[in-house]
């Protein structure tokens, strides 16, 4: 191994194997040669003399790349497709004549980046459900845990550890939903030649219009797509890999989102991310235990929501029928968009499938704020003993600016509930007022809501695709 040359975070630490599979050579120039194959076999069925030999040679020699040749081609050549045709044709010397028949570069190029999209859509597909699967096991577990609720990061309504769970969820879904829709409308390019128009097909087949769109139609349902373009200049429109990193960008996004609440959750020591047995959190303070792997999400998630600005001005930038300016840049941002994506689902699910909590130190947070949301309950319960509501309101408001001030300017803890049984305008006792305090009594229908919600949205999807709901992924660091 070279360690005196570059190499990428996204093979060395951050995307799947499966991920970097579907991003390498050996995907692309595999699909090149399938797409040559499906061209010679619908060329052949309509009509083009091609035959079953030619064919049988092709398709015997689809996965057995001569590497060394193409490369020796692509140094005289300077042109990767042509250096492919010809490596591929000294393999099918029967053949060589009729690959690439008709077509452009654009031909292999481009259907081999909607083949590789959507494959690669269909992994992540897979990890978001084993998310979402993840996320609603946590949910499901405290759905009735009462947590202390936060607007504006200040203390608010209590709600449920559950019921938060659920806000991450629907953030997934809404990205599930996209991401469905965005793999069912995937279109292949097709053949449709140097500036769209299929003129070379259009000569091949004798002025036939009909063969033309027929080829097309044949190519798309032998590469398992329903459809291609029907129309494109030279390449299909570059606005689909906007769509496609949107789609990405979106997935960042909730990740990001549920990385940031884990670490403030952590900071309050309620709930942290995994930390191994031998995993040192700081170099220098031994006793940290760092939310390193949430910290990265929130860092990869960064890196794909501004990359999607890469497709939008490549889509935006493209002149008439055809540039090249896009080149360089899509192979590049497109597939680290996949890459980090990848990276991102992989800690998502490690991280929310081993959740750590802390039981006692949420009750502790909740009961220390818990007081001063009951005050209402509180005064409404010294009324009906008979005391004057006007007159109590007065007094808790002083009783709760006292306790205030005693646990933000001396540090001590909440003595609301003291002060206000010891006051005996209100007749209480302290056990009354404690029962008052019942945290089940301020979180409404988290529970409830929790529960519809994991049986009427996420139930259905997980039902679904019950083949990904338990993927097994690896961390690299």
């Amino acid at each position: 191994m070279s360690e005196n040359s570059y190499k990428s975070p996204f093979g060395e630490r951050y995307a799947s194997r499966e991920m970097q599979y579907i991003y390498s050579p050996d995907f692309k120039f595999k699909t090149w040669r399938r797409l040559w194959i499906a061209l010679a076999e619908a060329e052949q069925e309509l009509g083009l003399d091609i035959t079953d030999e030619q064919i049988a040679e092709l398709r015997a020699n689809a996965e057995n790349i001569n590497y060394d040749a193409a490369h020796e081609y692509e140094k005289k050549f300077r042109h990767d497709v042509m250096s492919h045709v010809h490596a591929y044709g000294d393999q099918c010397p029967n053949a060589r004549g009729i690959i690439h028949l008709g077509a452009t570069s654009c031909y292999v190029g481009d259907n081999t980046d909607v083949i590789t999209m959507k494959t690669a859509l269909e992994l992540i597909k897979k990890k978001l459900v084993a998310a979402l699967a993840s996320v609603a096991n946590f949910a499901e577990k405290y759905k009735d845990m009462p947590c202390l609720g936060y607007t504006h990061f200040q203390p608010a309504q209590p709600t449920t550890l559950g019921k938060r769970a659920t806000l991450w969820l629907m953030d997934l879904v809404l990205d599930y939903n996209e991401l469905v829709h965005t793999i069912d409308s995937m279109w292949l390019l097709g053949s449709k030649g140097t500036t769209g128009t299929q003129a070379s097909f259009l000569e091949l087949f004798n002025g036939d219009h009909e063969k033309c769109k027929e080829l097309d139609r044949k190519i798309a349902e032998k590469m398992g797509f329903e459809k291609c373009f029907p129309v494109s200049g030279q390449t299909y429109a570059r606005k689909l890999d906007t769509i496609v990193c949107n789609c990405l960008a979106l997935i960042a996004q909730s990740c990001c989102k549920f990385s940031n609440d884990l670490r403030l959750l952590q900071n309050l020591k309620e709930v942290e991310e995994p930390f191994e047995k031998n995993q040192i959190g700081s170099s220098a303070m031994a006793y940290k235990r760092n939310p390193m792997r949430s910290e990265r999400i929130a860092s990869l998630a960064r890196y794909v929501m501004v990359d999607s600005l890469n497709p939008a001005w490549t889509a935006s930038a493209q002149w008439f029928e055809r540039t090249l300016d896009d080149s360089a840049n899509k192979r590049i941002s497109v597939a680290e968009a996949f890459l980090a994506t990848d990276g991102i689902l992989d800690l998502y699910i490690n991280v929310t499938s081993s959740l750590v909590v802390y039981p006692k130190v949420i009750n502790a947070h909740l009961m220390a704020e818990l007081p001063f949301m009951a005050t209402e309950n509180i005064m409404m319960s010294a009324v009906k003993k008979g005391g004057d509501r006007q007159e109590l309101h007065e007094k808790i408001r002083q009783h709760s600016m006292a306790a205030a001030q005693i646990v933000k300017a001396e540090g001590g803890k909440n003595d609301l509930v003291d002060r206000i049984a010891a006051d005996s305008a209100f007749g209480m006792t302290k056990e009354e007022i404690l029962h008052e305090l019942r945290p089940e009594n301020f979180i409404g229908r988290a529970p409830q809501q929790t529960a519809e919600f994991l049986a009427e949205v996420i139930k259905p999807i997980l039902d679904e695709n019950k083949d990904y709901t338990d993927i097994k992924v690896e961390i690299n660091v």
